[in-house]
């Protein structure tokens, strides 16, 4: 999008009516997002969501929404619907982007996740130029979707021959909070992929999840993209995306290492995906590990081949591994042993289990250190 557009937008998401209220602890967030942005002229992961919305119903197209919690975000984050304080009238901060000729919906649904994202795929099918998103409020929900997702959208393509362009994000990722709260299944989809059937992400920056969402439409056709979502990692600083990188290029699938100096002297690649990257580049970053590159897939499938085989040429001294924070037999571990091509490849991970994660987390912090340090060791 452009600059003015950007600016736009921003001004616009961030004000409200002369007589409406906002809670104290939202403004406050507001407001230090208005300073983040005045100061480094960088945004969140939240306001780039808003903004990728906003800029699509500047362009005259609609935008739909609904899960459980959607309005506030389910960690608090998005705030596209404000509240007032005194009345609780609700005040929705898309709708008031001067010129936008498209509609942007969002709904708290109820705590039917097969009804709701039924619905939600339909209404894509009766719309495919309107963004059309179900967000799970944790993403082990989907399971409760389950038969929508395999009998719908990952084989209608094949099974009626009708493209459908509907998003799903799933909130994953490992931070302590017991079995029910870390893992969104990412292996049973991923073993669905076929055919080109859909498109898996698990997207580490604000600007990037800003271009997938702006691809859906972009494309000349649709896909189904599901998207494994941040918690903690909506706020943190390294999500964060300076203006310049909304205004220009385009989605990455992969990521390279910036803070590597030179690709000879790299003895070993971690090749990762999502919120465990921002662990791996704490300890290397802390450590000074110039000999170890950590690069990024974002999309998962379809799998950006040609960008890993140029990467595994760049770093061709080196070990290569695979590290994920599920375990073994979970995440996408199995999926890259089966079809990441002429890239051979060690697996770090936790152990294989039949739950998807500790209930406890003094457990959880000693495995993802113990998983952190693996990766470092020589």
């Amino acid at each position: 999008v452009s600059n003015a557009d950007f600016e736009k937008i921003f001004s616009s998401i961030m004000k409200w009516p002369a007589d409406f209220k906002p809670l104290k602890k939202v403004e406050k967030i507001l407001q230090d997002k208005i300073k983040l942005y005045s100061d480094e002229k960088k945004v969140d992961w939240a306001t780039g969501e808003l903004i990728a919305y906003g800029s699509l119903v500047l362009e005259g197209k609609d935008v739909r929404m609904s899960g459980q919690d959607v309005r506030r975000g389910t960690f608090s984050h998005r705030h596209a619907v404000l509240q007032d304080e005194a009345t609780n009238k609700p005040y929705s901060r898309i709708k008031g982007i001067e010129g936008a000729a498209g509609r942007f919906r969002i709904y708290n649904s109820l705590l039917s996740e097969y009804g709701v994202l039924g619905f939600e795929y339909g209404y894509a099918m009766a719309n495919p130029n309107a963004l059309v998103i179900w967000e799970a409020q944790f993403g082990d929900f989907c399971n409760g979707a389950q038969t929508m997702i395999d009998q719908f959208i990952a084989a209608g393509e094949q099974k009626w021959n009708r493209m459908n362009g509907v998003t799903m994000l799933l909130p994953h990722g490992y931070e302590g909070q017991g079995p029910e709260h870390s893992s969104a299944r990412m292996e049973r989809f991923l073993q669905m992929c076929a055919e080109l059937n859909i498109v898996i992400t698990n997207i580490t920056t604000a600007a990037n999840f800003f271009h997938a969402l702006r691809r859906q439409l972009a494309w000349p056709f649709r896909k189904p993209l599901i998207n494994f979502s941040p918690k903690a990692n909506l706020r943190h600083a390294g999500t964060y995306s300076h203006q310049d990188e909304f205004t220009t290029g385009s989605f990455k699938e992969v990521i390279d290492d910036s803070f590597v100096d030179n690709a000879a002297d790299v003895k070993k690649v971690l090749l990762c995906s999502g919120k465990v990257y921002y662990d791996l580049a704490e300890k290397q970053q802390k450590d000074n590990r110039k000999d170890v590159a950590i690069i990024r897939l974002e999309q998962i499938y379809p799998l950006p081949q040609k960008q890993l085989d140029e990467l595994y040429k760049k770093y061709s001294k080196a070990i290569w591994h695979w590290v994920q924070e599920e375990p073994l037999n979970m995440g996408a571990a199995t999926f890259m042993r089966m079809n990441l091509q002429h890239i051979n490849f060690y697996i770090i991970s936790r152990p294989a289990s039949a739950s998807t994660a500790t209930g406890y987390n003094k457990v959880h912090a000693k495995e993802q250190a113990a998983l952190v340090d693996t990766a470092f060791e020589i």
